[in-house]
């Protein structure tokens, strides 16, 4: 059997034709407008029609009367099915009954679409064949007459008396009621008080005589539909009775309208409740909640965006969301725009950016927005985003970098940035590209200054030289603080003649000044050694040390002097002087003249010792010398590698010897991470002393990392699988990015004791260690400070939340016997910072 599928809608037409075929009953012809479907129709023996009720061209009901009219091939009572995007159940079986139809049926019902042909094809009635009536009448030939005019429109049964027509009107159910006021035993008032009073709504129709009509009126307000007299026409009953059905239909399609409007209110309330409560929940939000349009303008906004912009939100919308973003950055505003631009042609997914907003009142702000491609209904790409205000962020970041790369005291540029400005000059030396100039500076007789009037007094001194030497030198020139009261200046472009005259005006620059404390009034001066960047030598490690040599052949000759290197330097009377100072600690470390004190490093928040710190001295001669004054020969002299070897070895029998150390920080100097028998040797005295590798801390400084990060990295993780833990050593004087922060896989990070010294009267130094802290706790780092000193600052400190701190108001350094004697109780030496 052929069966026709007229739809328009080319998916529906797929869905509805693999329903009706899952059948096996019929051969699908489709149709996708009303002239195709009246062509197939003339042409072929149709045996049955499925139709949406909007098909181009004509619509369903017309081709519905078209087919019941028998002017197509087919035969005019086949089986119609129409299909329905909206629905009341109701009208779609009246307007079925008044059109021939045998169903209407909403789409989503298209499942039952073959039972209903079945149905139909079996000869079933439907709810479309005739319209059910109960007639209540006692005389036989009206009863008759009845019938015969409406058996082809309605359904009838027949009840002669009252009692009969309630007996069937309980047990069945039925459209109209015809109903004779005259009756024998039960009246015909009592039968209409019954049925109204269980179904008010019921359809009864009255029939009376003319002498009646006065309780025909009657029974009409008491809730009859109509009424009609004796003896009627044929054509009077039927249209009584036709307007009768069409009341009722009008009643049950009035009250499911009405309920469908009170459920449509309902869950429009319901919306509506749901999205005040989103949008409140967006509007309590400090994040910024954007929708921008495939347009790039914005579609929606929470009001975070006028607490972070100070623009309104009703300004805001349909605004281009690129104006708002700050315009003195170009480069920056266009990869803003690129991206954006990317996600709405769907060629980036998300992505997250920090730029900065301009604010109404013309400030800028830092934020991060993450964006994320969507599409609406129409299939354009749309931009959901969250922005935060990260502006507090950026700002420690930059004075952070800022740290990594200056010198905290002085502002100058550190001994990181240096050596590499150092190299770059070198670099381009060696491409014939200079000549450049490196004056190496340093204080003469500084220590006494420092030592009489301390250490504050010292740091303002400093200050006032830097600022001095500043003043002397060209916009293009570097000058920066290299060590303690050491400076180094580069100088680009420049003659060894000019580097030479430029000296000298240092020295008296320098000697000029009147440093004046308590009245009293000191004097300094500084020796200059000057090395020629020329392209000679194999890098700036080299130009460096002729410039220290020099600088050492200044201060041999009486100080207050300018040198500059030559290679008969390296033989003079200075270097061999120098050269037997490190022979000196070449021999002392060899003989075993190494001593190790520890200070201890305690846990903020139990006052307990966690570890400690194992710090190196050197006795020669019966005296203590201390790291400051042999570390750095040695590093000069490239044999800083033998230090580390015997301090990791003796500090790892000490582990072994003295079992009540919890755990040991163990100091690695920037050379240790090129040093590749350093590893080995490690897990070589681990297993000699059968030492518990969680027992072992090693720090290493931020500046020595970033050397050979790649180095460190291995050397990190290697150390770190047999079970030694890694901090971070100054942090805050080293790093340019916190990328390498990252990458180092260390637990815990030290702050730079020059921030936590001050902390309680810098505001500074407080807001970078705050920063510091935080960032090592979002990092799963734990942070360790340095430099504790009195009682307020490590008050501070614990408020902060830093989880360990060590300083002289804990401990100071000594010998291992003073902390861990039985007798001795290490609570007393922090009882004063619980």
């Amino acid at each position: 059997m052929k069966l026709l599928l007229v739809n328009s809608n080319k998916d529906n037409c797929i869905e509805i034709q693999q329903t009706i075929e899952s059948a096996g009953k019929f051969d699908v012809i489709c149709a996708e407008s009303g002239t195709e479907a009246i062509q197939c129709l003339r042409r072929q023996t149709i045996h049955a029609v499925v139709t949406d009720i909007d098909i181009e061209g004509l619509d369903g009901w017309r081709l519905s009367r078209m087919v019941r009219s028998g002017i197509f091939r087919c035969a005019a009572d086949i089986p119609i099915v129409v299909l329905a995007a909206t629905w009341c159940e109701h009208i779609a079986e009246t307007t079925a009954r008044e059109f021939g139809i045998n169903k209407l049926l909403p789409y989503e019902d298209i499942s039952q679409v073959n039972a209903v042909l079945d149905q139909a094809l079996s000869g079933a009635r439907t709810t479309s064949d005739k319209v059910s009536m109960l007639v209540v009448e006692d005389n036989e030939s009206i009863q008759e007459i009845v019938e015969r005019i409406l058996q082809h429109r309605f359904d009838v049964t027949i009840a002669e008396t009252g009692e009969r027509g309630i007996e069937l009107w309980d047990r069945n159910s039925y459209d109209i009621v015809l109903l004779d006021v005259m009756l024998p035993g039960l009246s015909g008032e009592k039968v209409l008080e019954y049925i109204m009073a269980k179904s008010p709504s019921q359809a009864v129709i009255i029939m009376t005589a003319h002498g009646t009509i006065d309780m025909a009126e009657t029974m009409i307000i008491q809730g009859a539909a109509d009424f009609i007299t004796k003896p009627f026409r044929a054509e009077q009953l039927r249209r009584v009775c036709e307007i009768a059905s069409r009341r009722e239909d009008f009643m049950i399609s009035n009250r499911q309208f009405a309920d469908k409007v009170k459920e449509l209110r309902e869950r429009e309330k319901a919306y509506r409740d749901i999205s005040h409560a989103h949008q409140q929940l967006l509007d309590n939000m400090t994040t910024v909640v954007i929708e921008i349009s495939h347009k790039g303008e914005i579609n929606f906004l929470n009001k975070a965006w006028t607490e972070l912009t100070g623009h309104p939100v009703d300004s805001t919308i349909s605004q281009p969301f690129i104006e708002f973003i700050c315009p003195k950055f170009e480069a920056e505003q266009g990869i803003v725009e690129d991206t954006l631009t990317d996600i709405l042609a769907g060629k980036v997914q998300s992505c997250t950016l920090e730029f900065k907003l301009k604010h109404q009142d013309d400030i800028d702000i830092w934020v991060e927005g993450r964006f994320a491609a969507t599409q609406d209904q129409k299939q354009n790409w749309l931009i959901t985003a969250t922005i935060d205000d990260i502006t507090k962020r950026k700002q420690a970041e930059f004075k952070l970098e800022h740290l990594a790369l200056h010198d905290t005291l002085t502002n100058l540029h550190n001994r990181y940035y240096f050596d590499n400005e150092l190299n770059r000059l070198s670099i381009l030396a060696s491409r014939g590209e200079g000549p450049h100039a490196l004056l190496y500076i340093d204080l003469d007789h500084f220590k006494v200054i420092n030592d009489s009037q301390g250490h504050h007094q010292g740091d303002m001194v400093l200050k006032e030289v830097a600022n001095a030497i500043k003043s002397k030198i060209r916009r293009s020139d570097l000058l920066c603080r290299i060590g303690g009261d050491e400076f180094a200046l580069l100088l680009s472009h420049s003659s060894m003649l000019a580097a030479h005259e430029l000296a000298e005006q240092i020295c008296d620059t320098v000697k000029s000044g009147h440093y004046q404390f308590d009245g009293q009034v000191y004097k300094l001066s500084c020796s200059v050694g000057v090395a020629s960047i020329n392209g000679n030598a194999k890098d700036g490690h080299e130009y460096l040390k002729q410039a220290d040599i020099a600088l050492y052949v200044a201060k041999r000759r009486g100080r207050d002097l300018v040198h500059v290197y030559s290679e008969k330097d390296r033989d003079s009377e200075d270097l061999r002087d120098t050269i037997e100072w490190i022979h000196q600690l070449q021999q002392a470390i060899a003989n075993d003249q190494i001593i190790l004190h520890f200070q201890p490093v305690i846990h903020c928040k139990t006052g307990k010792v966690a570890y400690y710190e194992a710090l190196v001295r050197l006795n020669i001669d019966d005296k203590l010398i201390y790291p400051g004054s042999f570390i750095p020969a040695l590093e000069r002299a490239d044999d800083i590698k033998l230090l580390d070897h015997q301090v990791v070895g003796k500090a790892i029998k000490y582990l072994a010897e003295y079992p009540q150390i919890p755990r040991m920080a163990i100091n690695l100097s920037a050379h240790a991470f090129s040093d590749e028998k350093l590893t080995p040797l490690i897990e070589h005295k681990i297993r000699q002393y059968r030492v518990n590798p969680k027992r072992i801390i090693f720090e290493l400084t931020e500046s020595a990392s970033l050397t050979n990060l790649a180095g460190t990295v291995r050397m990190i993780e290697r150390l770190t699988q047999i079970g030694c833990d890694f901090s971070i050593d100054d942090f805050g004087t080293g790093f340019s990015t916190f990328t390498y922060l990252k990458q180092l896989p260390a637990k815990s990070v030290k702050i730079d004791g020059s921030f936590v010294k001050d902390i309680t009267t810098d505001p500074i130094d407080l807001a970078l260690v705050r920063a510091i802290h935080d960032i090592a706790k979002s990092l799963n780092k734990v942070s360790v400070a340095e430099f504790v000193e009195d009682q307020e600052t490590l008050n501070l400190l614990i408020e902060l939340g830093v989880d360990y701190a060590q300083g002289y108001h804990i401990a100071k350094p000594a010998s291992i016997d003073n902390f861990i004697e039985p007798e001795l109780d290490v609570s007393k030496l922090i009882s004063t910072a619980l």
